[in-house]
Protein backbone atom coordinates (compact mmCIF):
# COMPACT_ATOMS: atom_id res chain seq x y z
CA UNK A 1 0.00 0.00 0.00
CA UNK A 2 0.92 3.60 -0.86
CA UNK A 3 0.21 6.20 1.77
CA UNK A 4 -2.40 9.24 0.01
CA UNK A 5 -0.04 12.04 0.75
CA UNK A 6 2.59 10.54 -1.50
CA UNK A 7 0.10 9.56 -4.59
CA UNK A 8 -1.80 13.40 -4.26
CA UNK A 9 1.89 15.07 -3.16
CA UNK A 10 4.72 13.28 -5.22
CA UNK A 11 5.07 13.99 -8.63
CA UNK A 12 7.23 11.74 -11.10
CA UNK A 13 8.04 11.63 -14.60
CA UNK A 14 5.73 10.40 -17.47
CA UNK A 15 5.44 6.79 -18.33
CA UNK A 16 6.93 7.35 -21.86
CA UNK A 17 3.41 6.34 -23.38
CA UNK A 18 2.69 8.08 -26.81
CA UNK A 19 -0.55 8.59 -28.18
CA UNK A 20 -4.08 9.31 -26.39
CA UNK A 21 -4.92 6.36 -23.77
CA UNK A 22 -8.03 4.03 -24.33
CA UNK A 23 -9.28 5.72 -20.73
CA UNK A 24 -8.81 9.14 -21.59
CA UNK A 25 -12.01 9.07 -25.03
CA UNK A 26 -13.98 7.86 -22.48
CA UNK A 27 -16.39 10.23 -21.35
CA UNK A 28 -17.56 10.17 -17.63
CA UNK A 29 -17.61 13.82 -16.90
CA UNK A 30 -14.64 16.39 -17.11
CA UNK A 31 -11.50 14.76 -16.82
CA UNK A 32 -10.08 14.75 -13.43
CA UNK A 33 -6.81 15.11 -14.91
CA UNK A 34 -4.62 15.50 -17.89
CA UNK A 35 -1.73 13.28 -16.44
CA UNK A 36 -1.01 9.80 -17.94
CA UNK A 37 -2.67 7.10 -15.93
CA UNK A 38 -0.81 3.86 -16.05
CA UNK A 39 -1.86 1.67 -13.14
CA UNK A 40 1.26 1.79 -10.31
CA UNK A 41 2.76 4.82 -12.14
CA UNK A 42 0.14 7.66 -11.87
CA UNK A 43 1.00 9.73 -9.37
CA UNK A 44 0.84 13.10 -11.21
CA UNK A 45 -3.25 11.75 -12.17
CA UNK A 46 -4.32 10.93 -8.57
CA UNK A 47 -2.68 14.39 -7.68
CA UNK A 48 -4.36 16.23 -9.25
CA UNK A 49 -8.18 14.11 -8.86
CA UNK A 50 -7.82 14.63 -5.13
CA UNK A 51 -6.50 18.37 -5.31
CA UNK A 52 -7.67 19.96 -8.60
CA UNK A 53 -5.10 21.07 -11.03
CA UNK A 54 -4.21 24.45 -9.37
CA UNK A 55 -4.47 23.68 -5.78
CA UNK A 56 -2.41 20.48 -6.85
CA UNK A 57 0.25 22.84 -8.50
CA UNK A 58 0.39 24.89 -5.29
CA UNK A 59 0.75 22.14 -3.42
CA UNK A 60 4.21 21.46 -5.24
CA UNK A 61 5.36 24.45 -4.50
CA UNK A 62 5.14 23.98 -0.24
CA UNK A 63 7.84 22.40 2.03
CA UNK A 64 6.68 18.54 3.33
CA UNK A 65 5.56 19.70 6.78
CA UNK A 66 3.23 22.74 5.08
CA UNK A 67 1.87 20.77 2.75
CA UNK A 68 0.99 17.90 5.01
CA UNK A 69 -0.34 20.34 7.11
CA UNK A 70 -2.84 21.27 4.59
CA UNK A 71 -3.52 18.26 3.35
CA UNK A 72 -4.77 17.42 7.37
CA UNK A 73 -7.30 20.57 6.42
CA UNK A 74 -8.54 19.08 3.22
CA UNK A 75 -9.15 15.67 5.38
CA UNK A 76 -11.05 17.34 7.66
CA UNK A 77 -13.11 18.83 4.87
CA UNK A 78 -13.87 15.55 3.54
CA UNK A 79 -14.66 13.83 6.36
CA UNK A 80 -18.20 14.95 6.57
CA UNK A 81 -19.19 12.68 9.43
CA UNK A 82 -16.05 13.46 12.18
CA UNK A 83 -15.59 10.17 12.60
CA UNK A 84 -11.94 9.84 11.90
CA UNK A 85 -12.28 8.17 8.14
CA UNK A 86 -12.91 8.58 5.16
CA UNK A 87 -15.42 6.16 3.58
CA UNK A 88 -15.98 5.73 -0.10
CA UNK A 89 -18.74 7.88 -0.63
CA UNK A 90 -17.24 10.50 1.30
CA UNK A 91 -14.01 10.83 -0.63
CA UNK A 92 -16.32 10.03 -4.05
CA UNK A 93 -18.11 12.95 -3.33
CA UNK A 94 -14.88 15.25 -2.93
CA UNK A 95 -13.28 14.51 -5.90
CA UNK A 96 -16.66 15.03 -7.63
CA UNK A 97 -16.80 18.78 -5.68
CA UNK A 98 -13.35 19.18 -6.96
CA UNK A 99 -13.87 18.32 -10.47
CA UNK A 100 -17.01 20.58 -10.54
CA UNK A 101 -14.82 23.32 -9.07
CA UNK A 102 -12.53 23.29 -11.66
CA UNK A 103 -15.17 23.30 -14.32
CA UNK A 104 -17.16 26.40 -12.97
CA UNK A 105 -13.49 28.27 -12.44
CA UNK A 106 -12.37 27.31 -15.82
CA UNK A 107 -15.42 29.03 -17.30
CA UNK A 108 -15.30 32.34 -15.20
CA UNK A 109 -11.75 32.61 -16.02
CA UNK A 110 -12.95 32.07 -19.93
CA UNK A 111 -16.23 34.28 -19.81
CA UNK A 112 -14.11 37.19 -18.30
CA UNK A 113 -11.84 36.99 -20.91
CA UNK A 114 -14.41 36.44 -24.05
CA UNK A 115 -17.32 38.65 -22.70
CA UNK A 116 -15.58 42.07 -22.85
CA UNK A 117 -19.01 43.81 -21.50
CA UNK A 118 -21.82 41.78 -23.71
CA UNK A 119 -23.72 41.30 -21.06
CA UNK A 120 -25.27 37.83 -20.06
CA UNK A 121 -24.23 36.71 -23.77
CA UNK A 122 -20.95 36.28 -25.80
CA UNK A 123 -21.78 35.77 -29.02
CA UNK A 124 -20.21 33.71 -31.87
CA UNK A 125 -18.99 36.91 -34.19
CA UNK A 126 -17.40 38.64 -31.26
CA UNK A 127 -15.71 34.97 -30.13
CA UNK A 128 -14.67 34.17 -33.43
CA UNK A 129 -12.90 37.46 -34.17
CA UNK A 130 -11.05 37.40 -30.44
CA UNK A 131 -9.99 33.85 -31.18
CA UNK A 132 -9.23 33.64 -34.51
CA UNK A 133 -9.15 37.01 -35.83
CA UNK A 134 -5.35 36.56 -36.68
CA UNK A 135 -6.63 34.32 -39.31
CA UNK A 136 -8.76 37.29 -41.23
CA UNK A 137 -5.01 39.07 -40.84
CA UNK A 138 -3.13 36.31 -42.81
CA UNK A 139 -1.35 35.31 -39.34
CA UNK A 140 -1.73 31.71 -39.67
CA UNK A 141 1.98 31.04 -40.16
CA UNK A 142 1.69 28.47 -43.14
CA UNK A 143 -0.98 26.07 -40.29
CA UNK A 144 -4.34 25.75 -41.60
CA UNK A 145 -6.98 26.80 -38.87
CA UNK A 146 -9.27 26.92 -40.68
CA UNK A 147 -10.76 23.17 -39.37
CA UNK A 148 -10.44 24.12 -35.85
CA UNK A 149 -12.32 27.37 -36.35
CA UNK A 150 -15.31 25.07 -38.15
CA UNK A 151 -15.33 22.49 -35.61
CA UNK A 152 -15.84 25.36 -32.97
CA UNK A 153 -18.19 26.55 -35.23
CA UNK A 154 -20.15 23.95 -35.09
CA UNK A 155 -19.76 22.58 -31.47
CA UNK A 156 -20.77 26.33 -30.88
CA UNK A 157 -24.02 26.23 -32.56
CA UNK A 158 -24.73 22.64 -30.82
CA UNK A 159 -24.52 24.83 -27.18
CA UNK A 160 -26.68 27.47 -28.41
CA UNK A 161 -29.35 25.73 -27.60
CA UNK A 162 -32.25 28.43 -28.23
CA UNK A 163 -30.63 28.71 -31.46
CA UNK A 164 -30.07 32.82 -31.21
CA UNK A 165 -26.36 32.64 -32.34
CA UNK A 166 -25.03 33.75 -28.89
CA UNK A 167 -24.11 31.79 -25.66
CA UNK A 168 -25.35 32.43 -21.93
CA UNK A 169 -22.90 31.53 -19.14
CA UNK A 170 -24.60 28.10 -19.22
CA UNK A 171 -24.21 27.59 -22.53
CA UNK A 172 -20.81 28.59 -22.47
CA UNK A 173 -20.02 25.98 -20.20
CA UNK A 174 -21.30 23.70 -22.03
CA UNK A 175 -19.57 24.95 -25.39
CA UNK A 176 -15.89 24.56 -23.63
CA UNK A 177 -16.86 21.36 -21.40
CA UNK A 178 -18.99 19.16 -23.61
CA UNK A 179 -18.30 16.25 -21.65
CA UNK A 180 -20.67 17.57 -18.86
CA UNK A 181 -23.49 18.49 -21.11
CA UNK A 182 -26.01 15.52 -21.84
CA UNK A 183 -27.09 17.63 -25.13
CA UNK A 184 -23.08 18.20 -25.63
CA UNK A 185 -22.52 14.49 -26.13
CA UNK A 186 -23.40 13.70 -29.70
CA UNK A 187 -20.39 16.32 -30.93
CA UNK A 188 -17.74 14.43 -28.73
CA UNK A 189 -18.54 11.47 -30.88
CA UNK A 190 -18.38 13.50 -33.89
CA UNK A 191 -14.70 15.00 -32.97
CA UNK A 192 -13.90 11.79 -31.92
CA UNK A 193 -14.31 10.00 -35.20
CA UNK A 194 -12.58 12.99 -36.71
CA UNK A 195 -9.46 12.73 -34.38
CA UNK A 196 -9.12 8.84 -34.79
CA UNK A 197 -10.92 8.80 -38.59
CA UNK A 198 -7.50 8.60 -40.95
CA UNK A 199 -8.95 7.69 -43.96
CA UNK A 200 -12.35 9.58 -43.40
CA UNK A 201 -14.58 6.97 -44.16
CA UNK A 202 -16.65 7.56 -41.27
CA UNK A 203 -15.86 4.39 -38.93
CA UNK A 204 -12.83 3.59 -37.06
CA UNK A 205 -10.43 0.46 -38.30
CA UNK A 206 -8.80 -1.56 -35.92
CA UNK A 207 -5.50 0.05 -37.28
CA UNK A 208 -7.00 3.59 -36.19
CA UNK A 209 -8.03 2.53 -33.40
CA UNK A 210 -4.62 1.33 -32.13
CA UNK A 211 -2.87 3.78 -33.83
CA UNK A 212 -4.68 6.65 -31.60
CA UNK A 213 -3.33 5.03 -28.20
CA UNK A 214 0.17 3.62 -29.45
CA UNK A 215 2.65 5.13 -31.81
CA UNK A 216 5.38 2.05 -31.93
CA UNK A 217 7.96 2.12 -34.30
CA UNK A 218 9.11 -0.02 -36.95
CA UNK A 219 10.65 -3.23 -35.32
CA UNK A 220 9.11 -2.66 -31.82
CA UNK A 221 7.97 -5.20 -29.29
CA UNK A 222 4.10 -4.45 -29.03
CA UNK A 223 3.60 -3.79 -25.07
CA UNK A 224 0.63 -6.23 -23.62
CA UNK A 225 -1.63 -3.50 -22.99
CA UNK A 226 -1.53 -3.11 -26.87
CA UNK A 227 -2.34 -6.94 -27.49
CA UNK A 228 -5.49 -6.68 -24.90
CA UNK A 229 -6.66 -3.34 -27.02
CA UNK A 230 -6.53 -5.35 -29.65
CA UNK A 231 -8.78 -7.99 -28.39
CA UNK A 232 -11.03 -6.00 -26.78
CA UNK A 233 -11.16 -3.63 -29.99
CA UNK A 234 -12.82 -7.69 -32.02
CA UNK A 235 -14.73 -8.38 -28.67
CA UNK A 236 -16.16 -5.38 -27.39
CA UNK A 237 -16.41 -2.33 -29.47
CA UNK A 238 -16.74 -3.52 -32.99
CA UNK A 239 -20.35 -4.98 -31.68
CA UNK A 240 -21.38 -6.42 -34.99
CA UNK A 241 -18.17 -7.94 -36.21
CA UNK A 242 -17.55 -6.15 -39.29
CA UNK A 243 -14.14 -4.83 -38.64
CA UNK A 244 -15.31 -1.29 -37.97
CA UNK A 245 -16.59 1.21 -35.34
CA UNK A 246 -19.19 2.83 -36.60
CA UNK A 247 -20.40 6.36 -35.05
CA UNK A 248 -22.94 4.46 -32.74
CA UNK A 249 -20.35 1.88 -31.40
CA UNK A 250 -17.72 4.27 -30.73
CA UNK A 251 -20.38 6.00 -28.96
CA UNK A 252 -20.96 3.34 -26.75
CA UNK A 253 -17.45 3.23 -26.48
CA UNK A 254 -16.74 6.87 -25.16
CA UNK A 255 -20.19 7.16 -23.59
CA UNK A 256 -20.87 4.20 -21.17
CA UNK A 257 -24.07 4.33 -19.30
CA UNK A 258 -22.47 2.43 -16.26
CA UNK A 259 -19.25 4.59 -15.53
CA UNK A 260 -18.73 6.57 -12.78
CA UNK A 261 -15.45 8.02 -13.18
CA UNK A 262 -15.05 9.86 -9.55
CA UNK A 263 -16.07 6.57 -7.74
CA UNK A 264 -13.42 4.69 -10.23
CA UNK A 265 -11.14 6.90 -8.63
CA UNK A 266 -12.42 6.94 -4.74
CA UNK A 267 -11.87 3.48 -5.14
CA UNK A 268 -8.42 3.78 -6.56
CA UNK A 269 -6.94 5.67 -4.19
CA UNK A 270 -8.29 3.58 -1.06
CA UNK A 271 -6.79 0.19 -2.55
CA UNK A 272 -3.67 2.67 -2.53
CA UNK A 273 -3.70 4.12 0.49
CA UNK A 274 -5.80 1.72 3.03
CA UNK A 275 -2.90 0.20 4.71
CA UNK A 276 -5.13 -1.59 7.35
CA UNK A 277 -7.46 -2.96 4.97
CA UNK A 278 -10.12 -1.84 6.86
CA UNK A 279 -11.97 0.04 3.24
CA UNK A 280 -11.44 3.09 5.13
CA UNK A 281 -9.06 6.27 5.52
CA UNK A 282 -7.30 7.31 8.38
CA UNK A 283 -5.66 10.59 8.49
CA UNK A 284 -2.34 8.61 9.49
CA UNK A 285 -2.52 6.82 5.97
CA UNK A 286 -3.32 9.80 4.21
CA UNK A 287 -0.26 12.14 6.08
CA UNK A 288 1.65 8.97 6.57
Amino acid sequence: MQSLALLVITLVLGTGKCGVLEDQRILHGRPLSDKPRDGDEDYDYDHDAFLGGDDAEYFDSLDPEESQRRLGVIYDQIDKDMNGLINLEELQKWIQFVQEREVREDTERQWGERNKGQGEHVSWDSFRKDVYGFIEEGGEGGYNFQPMMDRDSRRWQKADSDGDGKLTKLEFQAFLHPEDSGYMRDIMVIETLEDMDVDKDGSLSLDEYIGDMYKGMPGDNEPDWVTQEREMFAMERDKDGDGFMSFEEVQQWIIPDDFDHSLAEAKHLIVKADVNGDSFLSKEEVLE
